[in-house]
């Protein structure tokens, strides 16, 4: 009687979780294409083989870590904008408080999952069906009711620009000289009174 295959070994969560930072790390670096597997495997201390042990492939890796990445930026919201309970101005609110906060301790996340989502648009939006949820949420009802006259996704493209451009500019504010890290955190805490008044501002002009 042929012996039975040993069961594999139950994963290592700690090279696992080294293997997936050292990803994010690179992945954010170098954009999908650039990235190779054995300079995933250099940045996390092991070797190639080990790797491929837990990670079959380039792909599977980064989509893992991308769906991580895409599930932190963008998961915040949905409970928000999709609770018909609140007021269209808390909803802002919320939605740029938690924003501010988890960029705060992730600022990788904008530019890494920006620039997937223009290579990736297809994969992205069937995967997280964002815009399907955004059409059908009670935030967009309560923009058309408040501004008929304006397409709502204007004033959801004004908020999160106003929200995570400053992130994504913060190399070149810091290595000009504009701003050093504490103003800049600084300035992102008063952000999170600012835009909502800016917005409301928008939304009650003429």
């Amino acid at each position: 009687m042929a012996k039975k295959p040993s069961p594999k070994p139950p994963p290592d969560l700690s090279t696992e979780e080294k293997i997936k930072e050292a990803a994010r790390k690179v992945f954010t670096q170098k954009g999908f294409a650039a990235t190779r597997t054995r300079d995933i495997a250099e940045t996390a201390g092991i070797n190639l083989a080990l790797l491929n042990y837990y990670f079959r492939s380039k792909q599977k890796l980064f989509e893992e870590v991308m769906l991580e990445k895409v599930e932190q930026l963008f998961g915040l919201i949905a409970p928000v904008i999709v609770d018909p309970t609140t007021t269209l101005e808390s909803k802002i609110e919320k939605v740029v408080t938690l924003y501010i906060d988890m960029i705060s301790e992730h600022p990788d996340l904008p530019i890494f999952v920006l620039s997937e989502i223009r290579n990736h648009p297809d994969h992205f939006a069937n995967t997280f069906n964002i815009g399907e949820m955004l059409q059908h949420s009670s935030l967009i009802q309560q923009l058309k009711e408040r501004r008929p006259d304006i397409h709502p996704f204007h004033f959801l493209m004004n908020t999160l620009g106003m929200t995570l451009f400053p992130f994504i500019a913060r190399p070149v504010f810091e290595t000009s000289g504009a701003a050093n890290s504490t103003l800049f955190n600084n300035m992102m805490q008063q952000r999170k009174i600012l835009i909502p008044q800016w917005t409301k501002a928008i939304l009650n002009s003429i």
